[in-house]
């Protein structure tokens, strides 16, 4: 790594700044646990699909191990210390940062709606309101259904008012209880010295885009952008006043910048063994995976089946610092069962055996079945090491 008037960085380099900033290089931070993981990497993505787990209990097991969910769970949702609200998609955030989305409230308010509009937007959010005043927080089926009885996009008035006043920042979400969204009042939810939208635009897009820079370790200005979904002009606007530093980097086309304490020292330490979520932070913007790790991934969960290639929730495969495989896990009994799995070298059969035997574990399951690979040599070489382990 060369430290000069213009950092100039191997492609090499750049992928291992970019596992140390997300977690995956050195001593894993235990005694930080969740909440560390959390702040460390300033987002981590919610969503609806659950095989081994739900996304966002995956997060953490990558980095960590075999953390227990039901602590996962009380570490992100108790304490006030974290709401979801909108990054790079359904988020849940360091609370701490409460202040520095005020640039998106003002954005949501300004357009009026989200993509549903109330036939009384006034009476409606006013009844959402008084309820949570006097109730304290609910779930939307608390305040009176959230669908009207069609498919899941036909909201109940209800639902459709409090997600708007989520939008606002009327309401607040810091827990998810059975999957359910609780909405309470920012007053009772976030502490009294964040609760404000003091911040503007430029201010809270310049710490955006510092935090950005700090999760990456290194990026172009898309990979900055796409991380809490800004805009590039918006990133363009504060990207001077961030902190980050211009740098080049072997093999990329555009320019990029880094975080200056990703820079100071080089990144050594243990690399993690694992199964990642499409949903991490490392992988879940496409084109930077296929940069930095020559990998091309693409969640296939909304793919029709007959068109999947790699399964319906492909999990890649980290090992040693690299992308080398992928598996579609599911669960059988206590059987964790591999849907199907292949790898980009022979050499990586050991670790996916490994990634395969901790995850059972970690999920309650006993046992480890290849149902199909990518060939069967493949199949043949991980069942070997799984039964070695």
């Amino acid at each position: 790594m060369t430290l000069a008037a213009t950092v100039s960085l191997s492609a090499d380099d750049a992928r291992r700044i970019a596992l140390r900033a997300q977690g995956f290089l050195g001593a894993p931070d235990r005694r930080g646990g969740v909440r560390g993981v959390l702040r460390h990497l300033g987002a981590v993505q919610l969503d609806t699909i659950s095989v081994l787990a739900r996304s966002h209990e995956l997060i953490p097991y990558a980095r960590l191990g075999a953390v227990g969910r039901t602590a996962v769970e009380e570490a992100y949702w108790s304490d006030r210390h974290a709401f979801e609200y909108w990054s790079h998609a359904a988020c849940i955030l360091p609370i701490e940062e409460w202040p520095h989305f005020a640039f998106r409230r003002r954005i949501k308010r300004a357009h009026g709606y989200r993509w549903h509009k109330m036939k009384d937007k006034e009476a409606s959010c006013r009844l959402v309101l008084d309820r949570l005043r006097a109730e304290g927080p609910l779930t939307s089926t608390e305040l009176g259904g959230a669908k009207n009885g069609g498919p899941w996009w036909d909201w109940s008035e209800t639902k459709i008012a409090v997600e708007w006043l989520l939008d606002a920042g009327d309401v607040v979400v810091t827990e998810r209880r059975g999957w359910k969204r609780v909405y309470d009042l920012p007053g009772r939810a976030v502490p009294d010295a964040l609760l404000h939208d003091d911040l503007d635009d430029r201010e809270c897009l310049r710490r955006l885009v510092a935090l950005a820079g700090q999760s990456l370790g290194v990026g172009t200005r898309a990979d900055i952008a796409d991380y809490h979904r800004l805009k590039g002009e918006q990133v363009d606007s504060v990207i001077a006043d961030s902190g980050l530093v211009p740098v080049e980097v072997e093999g990329w086309a555009k320019p990029a910048w880094a975080d200056p304490a990703a820079l100071a020292t080089v990144p050594r330490g243990r690399h993690r063994t694992t199964l990642l979520s499409p949903f991490d932070s490392l992988v879940w913007d496409r084109p930077r995976t296929e940069r930095i790790f020559g990998f091309a991934h693409r969640l296939e969960a909304y793919v029709p089946k007959p068109q999947r290639i790699h399964g319906y929730f492909a999990m890649p495969l980290l090992a040693g610092g690299r992308l080398q495989g992928r598996v579609d896990p599911a669960r059988e009994g206590s059987t964790l069962v591999a849907r199907q799995l292949s790898l980009t070298t022979p050499k990586a059969a050991r670790p996916m055996a490994e990634a395969l035997r901790e995850a059972a574990q970690w999920v309650g399951c006993d046992t480890v079945r290849v149902e199909r690979a990518g060939s069967p040599e493949e199949a043949a070489a991980v069942t070997a090491e799984l039964a070695a382990l």
